[in-house]
């Protein structure tokens, strides 16, 4: 952190410029309209609900994220944010952050992994009360310092990975603090997973590459609610889409939804574009490499810079350039040119804006209601915990209100049918 930039508003910060602040409240504002469900939240919520609350919260830095911790802070919470992933932080957001609402950010777009892991340290440092985490970096970091986690009296994540990594934690017996999954949440995952992933990392290709995706073979590794998000996106623009999986299950979906499957050995020398979406390593790997085609586009939609083998790519390569913002050239030592997006990280955050805030309200309403849900209750059983069914409901019905939709309710004798098994 810049010593001249530790204080505004006496509260510590570290963001590329506060001259920004004017761009990012404008975007702020601008996806509040987007949001209806927050602003229901902002407005109905006690302004003492979180007072004396330290809430610590790693996520990507944008204009949604910043009504989120907004809301948050007007319910009382000392707020702090650091980002998720070193190219996910939008500069004006966070300037506008600090400047206009007095929230302490720690955040520079395309930041080296020593600024983002010392961002990390610099929240954990804070003793939080509540965690909000996209990825589990925070809460990970809590774990291996557990003399900062004495606070914490719950936590939620965002994504799967994340979940993936509370639950390993949780299986070792070393969790130390319950967590709620929101991902796992009907109204997170059917719509941010789906909906947000689906546009959102096909804005970032077009963005970074304004490549046609008509008459593309594109190949979607992965088909869980963000595989299907993207294949289905791709379908409608015209691309031919082959899908790579391992679960049988998904892969049987995938072909019952109109797609080829196929093993990631045989789509190799067939793909013009490459999505990885699995949240697992090295999933495209060096034997892939070397039988692509000629001037193949690699993006990945996973949270973590994982599942393309940017290793291998460097080792198979005679010569590496950056041929635009966030776009590398790798000219393999055969002479085939291989073209990775947003240095293997998420494609729709680095090179776009991230998900559209419609989607992001029912999401960040899932992070706000089980917030509330932690300190409202008495205390949680130290494990994973899902999202409660009636604040699933609450979001939908919302959501719902907010679009000026009505849905009919079930009558006294249709609820008693239900309940019945003698039917006479």
């Amino acid at each position: 952190m810049k010593k001249e930039d530790t204080l505004k508003n006496n509260i510590p910060y570290d963001i590329r410029d506060t001259g920004l602040a004017d761009a990012g409240r404008k975007r702020i504002e601008w996806a509040l309209r987007e949001m209806p469900v927050i602003k229901i939240l902002r407005d109905q919520e006690s302004t003492s609900l979180f007072k004396n609350k330290v809430i610590c919260a790693c996520l990507h830095i944008t204009s949604e994220t910043a009504n989120l911790v907004i809301t948050l802070k007007r319910c009382g919470a000392k707020v702090f944010l650091t980002a998720s992933n070193p190219l996910s932080t939008q500069d004006d957001v966070a300037a506008s952050l600090v400047c206009d609402h007095g929230i302490s950010v720690f955040g520079i777009k395309g930041e080296d992994i020593n600024s983002y892991n010392r961002h990390i340290k610099e929240l954990a440092s804070r003793k939080p009360d509540l965690v909000i985490d996209d990825g589990a970096d925070l809460i990970t970091f809590l774990h291996n310092n557990p003399d900062l986690a004495e606070n914490v009296i719950g936590a939620t994540e965002e994504t799967t990975t994340g979940i993936t990594r509370i639950k390993n934690i949780e299986k070792e017996g070393k969790l130390l603090f319950p967590v709620i999954c929101v991902n796992d949440a009907m109204t997170k995952h059917m719509f941010d997973n789906r909906y947000g992933t689906g546009q959102s990392t096909i804005d970032g290709i077009f963005r970074a590459t304004n490549t046609l995706i008509a008459g593309k073979t594109v190949v979607v590794c992965g088909y869980g609610w963000c595989g299907r998000g993207i294949a289905k996106n791709l379908k409608g623009l015209g691309a031919n889409v082959i899908i790579t999986e391992v679960s049988p299950l998904r892969a049987l979906e995938a072909v019952m939804d109109g797609f080829q499957v196929m093993k990631m050995e045989q789509t190799a020398s067939l793909g013009d574009i490459f999505i990885t979406a699995t949240g697992n390593a090295k999933v495209i790997s060096k034997d892939i490499f070397n039988k692509m085609k000629d001037g193949v586009i690699l993006a990945n939609a996973g949270h973590f810079n994982v599942e393309i083998d940017i290793d291998a790519l460097e080792h198979l390569s005679k010569k590496i350039t950056e041929v635009k913002p966030l776009v590398k050239e790798f000219v393999l030592k055969s002479g085939k040119r291989v073209y990775l997006l947003a240095e293997g990280r998420l494609v729709n955050l680095g090179c776009a804006e991230g998900h559209p805030s419609s989607v992001m309200d029912m999401s960040f309403a899932g992070q706000f209601l089980s917030l509330k849900y932690i300190v409202t209750v008495k205390k949680l059983q130290l494990k994973c915990h899902a999202v409660p069914d009636e604040i699933d409901r609450q979001i939908a019905s919302l959501k719902l209100k907010s679009m000026g939709i009505e849905i009919d309710t079930l009558t006294d004798y249709q609820k008693k049918y239900l309940s019945s098994w003698n039917l006479d």
